[in-house]
Protein backbone atom coordinates (compact mmCIF):
# COMPACT_ATOMS: atom_id res chain seq x y z
CA UNK A 1 0.00 0.00 0.00
CA UNK A 2 2.53 1.70 1.09
CA UNK A 3 4.90 1.58 -2.58
CA UNK A 4 0.92 2.52 -4.29
CA UNK A 5 0.72 5.56 -2.07
CA UNK A 6 4.83 6.77 -3.59
CA UNK A 7 4.11 5.64 -6.88
CA UNK A 8 1.36 8.19 -6.78
CA UNK A 9 3.02 10.99 -5.07
CA UNK A 10 5.36 10.57 -7.33
CA UNK A 11 3.21 10.76 -10.17
CA UNK A 12 1.85 13.89 -8.84
CA UNK A 13 5.64 15.15 -8.63
CA UNK A 14 5.54 14.89 -12.50
CA UNK A 15 2.44 16.54 -13.32
CA UNK A 16 3.72 19.46 -10.78
CA UNK A 17 7.30 19.70 -12.82
CA UNK A 18 5.21 19.80 -15.82
CA UNK A 19 2.62 22.34 -15.23
CA UNK A 20 5.37 24.70 -13.55
CA UNK A 21 6.83 25.12 -16.98
CA UNK A 22 7.22 28.89 -18.17
CA UNK A 23 4.54 28.98 -20.83
CA UNK A 24 6.44 30.66 -23.92
CA UNK A 25 4.69 32.56 -26.84
CA UNK A 26 7.60 33.46 -29.23
CA UNK A 27 6.61 35.59 -32.32
CA UNK A 28 8.75 34.50 -34.53
CA UNK A 29 10.60 30.66 -35.21
CA UNK A 30 14.06 32.18 -34.23
CA UNK A 31 13.14 33.06 -30.76
CA UNK A 32 11.12 29.88 -30.34
CA UNK A 33 14.75 27.85 -30.82
CA UNK A 34 16.63 30.00 -28.93
CA UNK A 35 14.11 29.67 -25.81
CA UNK A 36 13.92 26.20 -26.42
CA UNK A 37 17.85 26.11 -26.19
CA UNK A 38 17.95 28.52 -23.16
CA UNK A 39 14.64 27.26 -21.00
CA UNK A 40 14.79 23.01 -21.98
CA UNK A 41 12.87 21.05 -19.90
CA UNK A 42 11.94 24.22 -18.02
CA UNK A 43 9.98 25.56 -21.03
CA UNK A 44 6.83 24.89 -22.97
CA UNK A 45 7.53 26.69 -26.24
CA UNK A 46 4.85 27.76 -29.09
CA UNK A 47 5.64 30.09 -32.31
CA UNK A 48 2.94 32.25 -33.51
CA UNK A 49 4.36 32.32 -36.47
CA UNK A 50 6.13 30.04 -39.45
CA UNK A 51 8.97 30.51 -41.87
CA UNK A 52 6.71 30.81 -44.74
CA UNK A 53 4.94 33.34 -43.31
CA UNK A 54 5.83 36.90 -43.35
CA UNK A 55 6.20 38.40 -40.09
CA UNK A 56 5.01 42.07 -40.49
CA UNK A 57 1.75 40.60 -41.51
CA UNK A 58 0.28 37.91 -39.78
CA UNK A 59 -3.78 37.42 -38.50
CA UNK A 60 -4.66 37.80 -34.77
CA UNK A 61 -6.27 34.93 -34.97
CA UNK A 62 -8.16 32.99 -32.35
CA UNK A 63 -5.62 30.37 -31.73
CA UNK A 64 -3.32 32.84 -30.80
CA UNK A 65 -4.50 34.79 -28.42
CA UNK A 66 -5.72 31.63 -26.62
CA UNK A 67 -1.75 30.89 -26.39
CA UNK A 68 -1.22 34.30 -25.71
CA UNK A 69 -3.96 34.12 -22.39
CA UNK A 70 -1.65 30.73 -21.55
CA UNK A 71 1.87 32.55 -21.58
CA UNK A 72 4.04 33.43 -18.95
CA UNK A 73 6.08 35.16 -21.00
CA UNK A 74 6.16 36.74 -24.38
CA UNK A 75 8.98 36.93 -26.71
CA UNK A 76 9.95 38.52 -30.22
CA UNK A 77 11.73 41.03 -32.51
CA UNK A 78 10.19 44.35 -31.50
CA UNK A 79 11.39 47.21 -33.42
CA UNK A 80 7.65 47.28 -34.61
CA UNK A 81 8.31 44.29 -36.57
CA UNK A 82 5.15 43.18 -34.90
CA UNK A 83 3.35 46.08 -34.58
CA UNK A 84 0.42 44.64 -37.32
CA UNK A 85 -0.46 41.78 -35.06
CA UNK A 86 0.93 41.70 -31.73
CA UNK A 87 -0.73 43.93 -29.55
CA UNK A 88 -4.11 43.18 -30.90
CA UNK A 89 -3.42 39.68 -29.99
CA UNK A 90 -2.17 40.85 -26.04
CA UNK A 91 -5.20 43.16 -25.86
CA UNK A 92 -7.47 40.22 -26.29
CA UNK A 93 -5.31 38.13 -24.22
CA UNK A 94 -6.29 40.56 -21.53
CA UNK A 95 -3.30 39.37 -19.45
CA UNK A 96 -1.70 42.28 -18.09
CA UNK A 97 1.62 40.45 -16.88
CA UNK A 98 2.52 39.79 -20.79
CA UNK A 99 1.70 43.28 -21.67
CA UNK A 100 4.65 45.72 -23.15
CA UNK A 101 6.79 47.23 -20.30
CA UNK A 102 6.00 43.82 -18.19
CA UNK A 103 8.43 41.11 -16.88
CA UNK A 104 6.28 38.60 -19.20
CA UNK A 105 7.00 40.54 -22.97
CA UNK A 106 10.46 40.82 -23.57
CA UNK A 107 11.39 42.09 -27.04
CA UNK A 108 15.03 41.80 -28.24
CA UNK A 109 15.51 44.49 -30.29
CA UNK A 110 15.33 46.55 -27.40
CA UNK A 111 18.86 45.33 -26.20
CA UNK A 112 20.77 45.26 -29.97
CA UNK A 113 21.86 48.38 -31.84
CA UNK A 114 19.53 48.64 -34.37
CA UNK A 115 20.36 49.72 -38.40
CA UNK A 116 18.69 52.13 -39.82
CA UNK A 117 17.93 53.55 -36.59
CA UNK A 118 18.01 57.57 -37.86
CA UNK A 119 16.86 57.02 -41.47
CA UNK A 120 13.62 58.42 -41.20
CA UNK A 121 13.25 61.95 -40.29
CA UNK A 122 10.94 62.41 -37.51
CA UNK A 123 10.05 66.03 -37.73
CA UNK A 124 8.36 65.44 -41.53
CA UNK A 125 4.54 66.35 -41.31
CA UNK A 126 3.24 62.88 -41.31
CA UNK A 127 4.50 59.32 -41.57
CA UNK A 128 2.34 57.51 -43.61
CA UNK A 129 1.86 53.88 -45.62
CA UNK A 130 3.36 55.45 -49.10
CA UNK A 131 6.63 55.61 -47.92
CA UNK A 132 6.31 51.48 -47.06
CA UNK A 133 6.78 49.50 -44.49
CA UNK A 134 8.78 51.99 -42.31
CA UNK A 135 10.44 51.18 -38.82
CA UNK A 136 11.29 54.44 -37.60
CA UNK A 137 13.10 52.54 -35.01
CA UNK A 138 15.52 50.83 -36.90
CA UNK A 139 15.55 47.53 -39.38
CA UNK A 140 14.25 44.72 -37.86
CA UNK A 141 15.63 41.86 -39.14
CA UNK A 142 18.09 41.15 -36.52
CA UNK A 143 17.60 37.15 -36.75
CA UNK A 144 20.37 36.83 -39.64
CA UNK A 145 23.68 38.41 -37.36
CA UNK A 146 24.63 35.12 -35.14
CA UNK A 147 26.75 37.77 -33.04
CA UNK A 148 22.90 39.08 -31.67
CA UNK A 149 22.09 35.62 -30.23
CA UNK A 150 24.86 36.04 -27.65
CA UNK A 151 23.31 38.82 -26.67
CA UNK A 152 19.48 38.09 -26.86
CA UNK A 153 20.36 34.70 -24.69
CA UNK A 154 21.71 36.50 -21.87
CA UNK A 155 18.63 38.53 -21.98
CA UNK A 156 16.45 35.88 -22.17
CA UNK A 157 18.39 33.61 -19.23
CA UNK A 158 17.82 36.47 -17.14
CA UNK A 159 14.68 36.96 -17.51
CA UNK A 160 13.21 33.40 -17.43
CA UNK A 161 15.50 33.33 -13.95
CA UNK A 162 13.50 36.46 -12.79
CA UNK A 163 9.95 34.42 -13.84
CA UNK A 164 11.15 31.08 -12.22
CA UNK A 165 14.10 31.73 -9.45
CA UNK A 166 14.14 27.79 -8.78
CA UNK A 167 15.02 27.21 -12.13
CA UNK A 168 18.00 30.04 -12.81
CA UNK A 169 20.86 27.79 -12.03
CA UNK A 170 19.87 25.51 -14.63
CA UNK A 171 18.48 28.81 -17.54
CA UNK A 172 22.45 30.19 -16.77
CA UNK A 173 23.75 26.57 -17.21
CA UNK A 174 22.12 26.67 -20.37
CA UNK A 175 22.81 29.50 -21.43
CA UNK A 176 26.96 29.42 -20.75
CA UNK A 177 26.58 26.10 -22.90
CA UNK A 178 25.00 27.90 -25.44
CA UNK A 179 27.04 30.68 -25.36
CA UNK A 180 30.34 28.59 -25.11
CA UNK A 181 29.38 26.01 -28.05
CA UNK A 182 27.87 29.27 -30.37
CA UNK A 183 31.05 31.23 -30.20
CA UNK A 184 32.87 28.14 -31.71
CA UNK A 185 30.19 27.76 -34.50
CA UNK A 186 30.55 31.50 -35.27
CA UNK A 187 34.17 30.97 -35.54
CA UNK A 188 33.84 28.66 -37.88
CA UNK A 189 31.03 30.05 -40.17
CA UNK A 190 33.34 33.16 -40.44
CA UNK A 191 36.01 31.29 -41.66
CA UNK A 192 34.11 29.32 -43.98
CA UNK A 193 32.62 32.00 -45.40
CA UNK A 194 35.30 34.51 -46.25
CA UNK A 195 35.03 34.06 -49.46
CA UNK A 196 32.03 35.89 -49.52
CA UNK A 197 33.04 38.71 -48.70
CA UNK A 198 32.25 41.36 -51.63
CA UNK A 199 30.25 39.28 -53.24
CA UNK A 200 27.36 41.52 -54.98
CA UNK A 201 23.66 40.55 -54.53
CA UNK A 202 19.88 42.02 -55.40
CA UNK A 203 17.37 41.30 -52.98
CA UNK A 204 13.59 41.71 -52.42
CA UNK A 205 13.10 43.24 -49.71
CA UNK A 206 15.57 45.16 -47.32
CA UNK A 207 15.41 42.24 -44.99
CA UNK A 208 19.41 40.99 -45.44
CA UNK A 209 21.16 43.68 -43.81
CA UNK A 210 22.37 42.06 -40.87
CA UNK A 211 23.61 39.01 -43.00
CA UNK A 212 25.34 41.73 -45.44
CA UNK A 213 27.31 43.10 -42.50
CA UNK A 214 28.12 40.11 -40.81
CA UNK A 215 29.64 38.08 -44.14
CA UNK A 216 30.63 41.50 -46.14
CA UNK A 217 27.57 40.88 -49.02
CA UNK A 218 27.63 43.65 -50.98
CA UNK A 219 23.72 44.78 -51.79
CA UNK A 220 23.63 46.39 -54.74
CA UNK A 221 19.79 47.01 -54.92
CA UNK A 222 16.41 46.28 -54.02
CA UNK A 223 13.23 44.68 -56.04
CA UNK A 224 10.74 46.65 -54.21
CA UNK A 225 10.95 50.44 -54.70
CA UNK A 226 10.61 50.99 -51.34
CA UNK A 227 9.56 48.47 -48.57
CA UNK A 228 6.54 46.35 -49.12
CA UNK A 229 5.66 48.34 -52.01
CA UNK A 230 5.42 45.44 -55.09
CA UNK A 231 7.82 46.96 -57.95
CA UNK A 232 6.06 48.48 -60.69
CA UNK A 233 7.40 47.70 -64.59
CA UNK A 234 9.09 50.94 -64.62
CA UNK A 235 10.97 50.12 -61.57
CA UNK A 236 12.26 46.86 -62.60
CA UNK A 237 13.76 48.30 -65.73
CA UNK A 238 15.77 50.66 -63.70
CA UNK A 239 16.95 47.63 -61.16
CA UNK A 240 17.87 45.87 -64.90
CA UNK A 241 19.88 48.71 -66.12
CA UNK A 242 21.71 48.45 -62.30
CA UNK A 243 22.42 45.09 -62.72
CA UNK A 244 24.30 45.11 -66.22
CA UNK A 245 26.38 47.51 -64.53
CA UNK A 246 28.37 45.39 -62.11
CA UNK A 247 28.78 41.46 -61.21
CA UNK A 248 25.89 40.51 -59.63
CA UNK A 249 25.86 36.53 -58.23
CA UNK A 250 22.95 35.95 -57.08
CA UNK A 251 19.23 37.82 -56.23
CA UNK A 252 18.26 36.61 -52.73
CA UNK A 253 14.56 36.17 -51.53
CA UNK A 254 12.91 34.34 -48.36
CA UNK A 255 10.27 31.82 -48.62
CA UNK A 256 7.59 33.97 -48.51
CA UNK A 257 8.25 36.41 -50.89
CA UNK A 258 6.69 36.81 -54.28
CA UNK A 259 8.86 35.43 -56.63
CA UNK A 260 7.41 37.08 -60.03
CA UNK A 261 10.11 39.90 -59.69
CA UNK A 262 12.91 38.02 -59.12
CA UNK A 263 12.21 35.48 -62.03
CA UNK A 264 11.39 38.32 -64.26
CA UNK A 265 15.16 39.63 -63.26
CA UNK A 266 16.67 36.13 -63.51
CA UNK A 267 14.91 35.69 -67.12
CA UNK A 268 16.83 39.19 -68.20
CA UNK A 269 19.83 38.51 -66.84
CA UNK A 270 20.58 35.23 -66.13
CA UNK A 271 21.45 36.11 -62.38
CA UNK A 272 20.19 32.78 -60.56
CA UNK A 273 17.26 33.14 -57.77
CA UNK A 274 18.03 31.91 -54.34
CA UNK A 275 15.62 31.06 -51.87
CA UNK A 276 17.92 31.21 -48.24
CA UNK A 277 16.02 29.42 -45.08
CA UNK A 278 15.77 33.26 -43.47
CA UNK A 279 14.74 32.07 -40.33
CA UNK A 280 14.04 28.37 -38.77
CA UNK A 281 12.46 26.06 -41.06
CA UNK A 282 12.83 28.09 -44.13
CA UNK A 283 14.10 24.86 -45.86
CA UNK A 284 14.39 21.24 -44.72
CA UNK A 285 18.34 21.86 -43.76
CA UNK A 286 17.23 24.78 -41.39
CA UNK A 287 15.85 22.97 -38.54
CA UNK A 288 17.11 24.62 -35.88
CA UNK A 289 19.66 28.14 -35.55
CA UNK A 290 22.69 26.05 -36.20
CA UNK A 291 20.85 25.09 -39.26
CA UNK A 292 19.83 28.47 -40.51
CA UNK A 293 23.75 29.35 -40.69
CA UNK A 294 24.75 26.38 -41.75
CA UNK A 295 22.84 26.30 -45.19
CA UNK A 296 22.74 29.82 -45.24
CA UNK A 297 26.41 29.72 -46.09
CA UNK A 298 26.39 26.85 -47.58
CA UNK A 299 24.10 28.17 -50.51
CA UNK A 300 25.86 31.36 -51.10
CA UNK A 301 29.09 29.62 -51.36
CA UNK A 302 27.48 27.32 -53.72
CA UNK A 303 26.47 30.18 -56.31
CA UNK A 304 29.93 32.40 -55.53
CA UNK A 305 32.12 29.24 -56.82
CA UNK A 306 29.61 28.53 -60.12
Amino acid sequence: MRVVFFAVLACLGLMTSVQAKVVILACEPEWAALAQEVGGSLVSVTSATHAKQDPHHIEARPSLIAAARKADLVIGTGAELEDGWLPMVLQKANQQKILKGQQGNLMFADFISLKKQHEFDLSAPKIDRAMGDIHVAGNPHIQLDPRNYLVASKVLAERLSQLDPDGAAFYQKNYQAFNQQWKIKMANWEQLAKPLKGMKVVVYHDNWEYLNDWLGLVQVTTLEPKPGIPPSAAYLKSVLLKTKETNIKAILRTPYEPLEAAKWLNQKTGIPVIELPFTVGGNAQAKDLEGLFDNTIQQLLLRLNK
